[in-house]
C-alpha cells in the first residue's frame, strides 16, 4: 500500500488525498460514489482532518513568538524572557500653580496639594483630568500687592483618575494581587504594605524589572500584563524579594488614563487659563502640626510650562515582537548601539525612531561619549524636561563612565521636481492628474521604509510610482534634491555645520548649493549661499572634490553678485557645508530658518548615522506637460522638441525656489 504525504489544510485536498489511498486498496469499492454510504465516511474522515490539522497549526503558531496572533500569547512568551509590555501611558504636562490664599494673620507657612485630580484641562474639545500621584507643597509668602501666595513651580501633572486599591494579604490561599482595570499608566503605580503591628500606610515598595541583586529582605514588587489587559503586582517570596506575612495590608495607588486622547492639553507654553484647577488644599499652621483644609481658595492661576504629550496605548504586539527580543540580547545594559535603540523604545514610548552614534564614530572621536537622537511619534523635537527623564532612566542601564547626550534632531529632506508628461487625449486635465500624483507620492512618503533613521529614498520607484498613476501618463522627469534646515542665531557671531551624509553633485559652473534668502551685518539687500568648485590654473576641477561657499545677491539687473567669496568650505565627497563666522540678521524664512539644498550625486539618498530621512512631498513640484506627441497633435515632434523640451539638471539660479 503507497504512503500518503497529508500536507495540505484544504478540506477538498484532504478528500482527493483520502480517495486516492482508498483506490490502491482493492478490498473498497464503491468509495468515489457521492451517493454512498462510504462517501459520507470519506467527507466525515476529511472534515475531522482538516479541524485536526488546522488546530495544531494554530497551536504551533501561537508556541512561538513572531507568528502568535493572541494577544494573551504574545504576552506569555514575552514574559519567558522577560518583557513587560508598555501600559497605557498618561499624557503628561508640566504647570505652575499660584494658589492665593485668606491668612490676614501671616500664620500659614507652608501649602500642600493633596493627591488626586488637580486641574482640568481641554484637548480636541474635551475635558481631561490631570492627576497627581503624591502630595506637593510650597511655601506661602507675601507678593507685592499684599497678598498671601503659594507659588508651586515646574509640577508635573498626568491624564487621569488617581486610583486606590487595598489588598488584606492571606497566605493560607494562592492569592493573587491584579488591579481590575485596563487603562492603568503602570508607571504611576505606588505600593505600600501595611505589617499587623504597623501604623500609618506601611512602608513604599520599590518596583523593579529584575531579580539581580535581590535578598530575603529586598522589599520590592513586579508588575506583569495578565488577560484583558490588567495588571498583576508580583511580590517576593523569601528568596529573593521580601514575601508578604499574613494579615498584611498592601495599598496600591496608580491613574488611570485615557492614554493618547489627552496629548495637546495646555495649550501653548507660557499661557494661562487653559487648566481649570481642581484641587484640594491644606495648610500647615506655625505649630507645623496642625493641619485643616484651606477654606476658601481665593484664587488659583494656573500657568502652562509644557502641553500634555506623551500619551499613548497599550503596546502593540508588533511592537512587543520587535522589542522583546532585542530587550532581553541588551540584558538589561547598555552597551551597544542596539542595546541603547531597545531600552530608549521601552523607556520612552513617545518614540517613533532612535539613533545612536558612539563617540569613537564621530569626527573628531570623542570617546566615552555616546550621542542620541529621538524622533517622537508627536512632533518634530524631544522636550528639554523629556530629555532630562530619559538621561536619568538610562542611568540605571548604562556602564560608568560613559556620558550620553540627547541631541535634538537633524532632518534630512528630499524633494522631488518633476516634468510629468501625459496624453491629453486620455485624460484632458492636468490639475486632476496632479492632484492624484501627489496622493500616490504622500502614500508612498508615510512608508516607513523612508520616514525613519537610516531611511532610504529610492528614485526608481518614484518614476515608477508616477508613470502608473494612470495610463494617460507617457513619462517623467524627475530631478532630487536634498535639503537641510538651518536654524540661526539672530545678530549674533556664530559658526554653522551641516551634514547631508550624501555625496553631493559637482557643477563645474557651481550653483549646487541653494539657500533661501536672508540677511547679513554690513549689507542692505538680500543676500544667498552658494558654491564654487575648486579648479586648477585652466579651470578645470582640481580633483579635490571640495569647493568654497559664497554669500551672493541679485543685482538691478538680477544678476549674481557676490558678496563674499569665501565664507565656508564644501565637501562635495562628505555631503558636508563649513560656515565661517557670520552675523546673519533675519532670515526671509520663518523661524530663523535657512533652507539649504543641494543636488546629490546619487538620486538614491539614505539617512546615515544620526540623519533622520524625510520624503517632503509638500515642498516638490510637480509640472503637468501635455504630451502632444501621444496626442497627435504634433506628429513630426517638431514643436515637442522645440517647447516641451525640459532637463533632467540643474538651472543655474542661485536661490532656492
Amino acid at each position: 500500500m503507497p504512503f500518503t504525504q497529508f500536507s495540505t489544510l484544504d478540506y477538498d485536498q484532504i478528500k482527493t488525498q483520502l480517495k486516492d489511498f482508498l483506490q490502491s486498496n482493492s478490498n473498497f469499492t464503491d468509495f468515489d460514489f457521492e451517493g454512498s454510504n462510504f462517501s459520507v465516511l470519506i467527507d466525515a474522515l476529511a472534515y475531522n482532518t482538516y479541524i485536526n490539522a488546522f488546530n495544531a497549526n494554530l497551536v504551533v503558531n501561537e508556541s512561538f513568538l513572531d507568528s502568535a496572533t493572541v494577544r494573551e500569547n504574545v504576552i506569555s512568551l514575552a514574559r519567558n524572557i522577560g518583557y513587560v509590555p508598555r501600559s497605557k501611558t498618561a499624557a503628561t504636562a508640566t504647570v505652575n500653580f499660584d494658589v492665593q490664599i485668606q491668612d490676614s494673620n501671616n500664620d500659614i507657612k507652608q501649602l500642600r496639594i493633596r493627591p488626586g485630580i488637580v486641574c482640568v484641562g481641554n484637548a480636541n474639545n474635551t475635558n481631561y483630568r490631570f492627576s497627581i500621584s503624591n502630595p506637593v507643597t510650597a511655601n506661602v509668602a507675601t507678593n507685592t500687592l499684599g497678598q498671601r501666595v503659594a507659588s508651586f513651580e515646574n509640577i508635573e501633572v498626568r491624564q487621569g483618575t488617581a486610583v486606590e486599591t487595598r489588598f488584606l494579604v492571606n497566605t493560607g490561599q494562592d492569592q493573587r494581587f491584579i488591579l481590575d482595570n485596563s487603562q492603568i499608566d503602570t508607571s504611576t503605580i505606588v505600593v505600600k504594605v501595611k505589617g499587623v503591628n504597623e501604623l500609618g500606610e506601611g512602608r513604599e515598595y520599590k518596583k523593579i524589572d529584575n531579580i539581580l541583586n535581590l535578598n530575603k529582605d529586598s522589599e520590592i514588587f513586579l508588575i506583569q500584563e495578565v488577560q484583558d489587559e490588567k495588571v498583576e503586582i508580583l511580590f517576593g517570596d523569601g528568596f529573593f524579594g521580601k514575601k508578604l506575612e499574613n494579615n498584611a495590608q498592601v495599598l496600591v495607588r496608580y491613574i488611570v488614563t485615557d492614554g493618547a486622547e489627552g496629548n495637546g492639553a495646555g495649550g501653548k507654553e507660557g499661557s494661562t487659563g487653559v487648566f481649570d484647577f481642581q484641587g484640594t488644599c491644606d495648610y500647615l499652621l506655625t505649630n507645623n502640626i496642625d493641619t485643616v483644609p484651606v477654606i476658601p481658595v481665593d484664587t488659583v492661576t494656573v500657568t502652562t510650562v509644557n502641553r500634555a504629550s506623551n500619551g499613548s496605548e497599550n503596546e502593540d504586539l508588533a511592537s512587543i515582537k520587535y522589542l522583546a527580543p532585542r530587550l532581553y540580547s541588551a540584558q538589561y545594559r547598555a552597551v551597544t548601539p542596539r542595546d541603547y535603540e531597545a531600552i530608549i523604545q521601552s523607556i520612552y514610548p513617545a518614540t517613533e525612531s532612535v539613533a545612536v552614534v558612539g563617540g569613537e564614530e564621530l569626527d573628531p572621536p570623542q570617546f566615552g561619549k555616546v550621542k542620541i537622537s529621538i524622533k517622537p511619534k508627536n512632533g518634530t523635537f524631544v522636550s528639554d524636561f523629556d530629555k532630562h527623564q530619559i538621561k536619568n532612566k538610562l542611568k540605571s542601564y548604562a556602564i560608568a563612565g560613559i556620558n550620553s547626550e540627547i541631541v535634538d534632531l537633524k532632518i534630512l529632506y528630499v524633494e522631488i521636481d518633476s516634468t510629468v508628461y501625459y496624453n491629453t487625449s486620455q485624460f484632458s486635465s492636468g490639475n486632476l492628474l496632479r492632484s492624484s500624483i501627489v496622493n500616490t507620492l504622500q502614500k508612498y512618503g508615510n512608508n516607513v521604509e523612508i520616514n525613519k533613521f537610516g531611511g532610504r529614498f529610492k528614485f526608481s520607484k518614484i518614476n515608477q510610482l508616477i508613470d502608473r498613476v494612470n495610463n494617460a501618463i507617457t513619462s517623467n522627469i524627475t530631478k532630487v534634491k536634498i535639503r537641510r534646515d538651518m536654524k540661526v542665531l539672530i545678530n549674533q557671531f556664530a559658526q554653522y555645520e551641516l551634514c547631508y551624509g550624501n555625496r553631493f553633485y559637482i557643477n563645474q559652473a557651481g550653483f549646487n548649493i541653494k539657500s533661501t534668502g536672508f540677511n547679513i551685518s554690513g549689507y542692505p539687500n538680500t543676500v544667498y549661499l552658494t558654491d564654487i568648485p575648486n579648479k586648477n590654473n585652466i579651470g578645470d576641477l582640481d580633483g579635490s572634490k571640495k569647493g568654497v561657499l559664497c554669500i551672493v545677491s541679485k543685482d538691478d539687473k538680477n544678476e549674481m553678485k557676490i558678496v563674499k567669496k569665501d565664507v565656508g568650505t564644501v565637501d562635495y565627497n562628505k555631503g558636508e557645508l563649513l560656515i565661517n563666522t557670520v552675523n546673519i540678521t533675519s532670515t526671509v524664512s520663518a523661524n530663523d530658518l535657512i533652507e539649504i539644498q543641494a543636488f546629490p550625486d546619487s538620486n538614491d539618498i539614505i539617512g546615515l548615522k544620526d540623519l533622520y530621512l524625510s520624503f517632503d512631498v509638500s515642498n516638490s513640484k510637480i509640472n503637468m506637460v501635455k504630451d502632444v506627441i501621444a496626442s497627435g497633435e504634433d506628429v513630426s515632434g517638431v514643436v515637442f522638441s522645440r517647447d516641451y523640451y525640459t532637463s533632467s539638471y540643474s538651472n543655474g539660479s542661485i536661490e532656492r525656489k
